[in-house]
């Protein structure tokens, strides 16, 4: 007699591959991000400064833009000097989206070709919609800065300073407890607004990735390198302030440099892929 057989198994189903990852999903790092360096910075003002020197037309046709602002802030404002401080220091962190077109420029150069003037004015044509949205949201954040500013000083003083006693407030050590709550709330949404816009714009420019993968992208990168970031964020800061004070025309040169060297930070900072 032969011995009886086992008893056939039953077979497992085949496990079923697992689904792809949708890098357009929120919160997936679509982008990496790369390591840098102290000095990086440094390195990007210096190739900043050398973009606007290779098309200085386009660089001082923003800067105009920059200045007139500016000027503008102040005439419109004269009655309301706490709205010229917190628009100006809003308008700065939404410098990202009205940069735009230096960045094209940037990239332009990059591409070895010769930026010109109607490719960098019409930038915002390849991206409309995305841009648009990204551009509202940095607009309403800008307003409720304002809007927050203007309230610390109403609790704070009886009747509004001019222009000229706004800066003295600032600077008065009696005032301690409106310069604290004011640099706080300047605070909150400087990082805020800076954390999601600074390489936001010119990944929208240059790659398909959608407004929140931009922006959250641009947190990741504050997030996971705040020394770096912040350095940067200080020298944006510093310079820009320092070309605000005689009249705001320093920003002729400062805002279109500025402009180039932020490009140069997202080039350095995110990996876009092969080619890049």
């Amino acid at each position: 007699m032969s011995a009886p057989q086992p008893a056939p198994q039953p077979t497992e189903p085949a496990a079923e591959p697992a689904a792809p990852s949708d890098p357009s999903t929120p919160g997936a790092p679509s982008y990496a991000l790369r390591t840098l360096a102290w000095s990086a910075p440094f390195q990007w003002l210096a190739l900043g400064w050398q973009d606007f020197r290779r098309a200085p037309a386009i660089g001082l046709f923003y800067g105009a833009c920059f200045t007139g602002m500016g000027w503008a802030l102040m005439w419109l404002f004269e009655h309301n000097p706490a709205w010229v401080l917190a628009l100006s220091a809003g308008f700065l962190l939404s410098g990202p989206f009205l940069c735009l077109g230096l960045y094209q420029a940037s990239r332009r150069l990059e591409q070895g070709q010769s930026p010109g003037f109607t490719d960098s004015v019409m930038a915002w044509s390849q991206r409309t919609a995305t841009l648009g949205i990204f551009g509202f949201v940095l607009l309403v954040m800008e307003m409720l800065w304002g809007r927050a500013s203007l309230v610390v000083f109403a609790v704070s003083f009886d009747g509004m300073p001019d222009f000229k006693g706004s800066l003295l407030a600032l600077l008065d050590p009696a005032n301690i407890e409106f310069i604290v709550a004011y640099v706080a709330v300047g605070g909150v949404f400087a990082g805020l607004i800076y954390s999601i816009s600074v390489v936001s714009i010119p990944m929208l420019l240059d790659t398909p990735a959608d407004a929140i993968t931009a922006g959250l992208t641009s947190v990741r990168l504050v997030l996971g390198q705040p020394g770096v970031m912040l350095l940067w964020g200080a020298l944006i800061a510093v310079l820009a302030a320092l070309a605000m004070l005689p009249g705001f025309l320093g920003l002729l040169v400062v805002g279109p440099v500025i402009g180039h060297a932020s490009w140069h930070a997202f080039r350095a900072a995110v990996d876009t892929g092969p080619g890049h």
